[in-house]
């Protein structure tokens, strides 16, 4: 049986009308403003709040702000001004964050579409439903998949569909895990970055 999550993509070879910026060849980055810490690899669902849209290096990288439907406050938000007014200074911190986190490895500041403007509940999810029909696209060899594997063993009509049986032959055919390589030392280095 196939199934398929919603899944979406930011095409490198579209240019967003909003921000005039292709995308960024990755998958939308989901934020979750909740209570709960997810596990690595963890799939809930979420309710979508509203979105902002990073610049990085020129390139469109949206960040959709999503609330887990199981947390304990998720019926209190239903759209971004939800999170301003509950959590004054959250949008602000989440927006400062974004732009300066890369500032430690000599890159320059991230800029944003709109503004730094988070945008509403409904065009956030006019974004993933335009980024989903993207991924379609690359999942059925609509558009050029670039270096990207679209092996899948979910979309049976999908020229990229293998089964599972394909899947794990290749999976164990892979060199298995080595010793982890040392964490290095400038993992613990702290930054800091005075405002102007």
């Amino acid at each position: 049986m196939c199934t398929c999550l919603f899944q979406t993509w930011e095409d490198p070879g579209h240019r967003d009308g909003d921000t005039g910026c292709c995308g960024d060849n990755d998958p939308i980055d989901i934020c979750d403003i909740g209570s709960e810490v997810c596990s690595r690899g963890q799939v809930i669902q979420v309710k979508v709040l509203g979105t902002l849209a990073l610049i990085d290096e020129g390139e469109t990288d949206w960040k959709v702000l999503v609330i887990n439907t199981e947390d304990p406050e998720a019926g209190q938000y239903n759209d971004i001004e939800d999170i301003r007014r509950l959590k004054p200074g959250y949008l602000e911190a989440t927006l400062d964050w974004f732009r300066r986190y890369k500032v430690p490895d000599g890159k320059p500041e991230n800029q944003f579409g709109f503004s730094g403007e988070f945008q509403s509940r409904d065009f956030a999810i006019k974004t993933v439903k335009d980024t989903h029909s993207f991924w379609k696209a690359l999942i059925c060899k609509k558009t050029d998949a670039g270096e990207l594997s679209c092996m899948n063993t979910s979309m049976c009509d999908s020229p990229y569909y293998c089964s599972t049986s394909q899947a794990e032959a290749i999976v164990h055919s892979t060199d298995p895990y080595g010793d982890p390589e040392p964490i290095p030392s400038s993992a613990d280095k702290w930054f800091y970055y005075e405002q102007p």
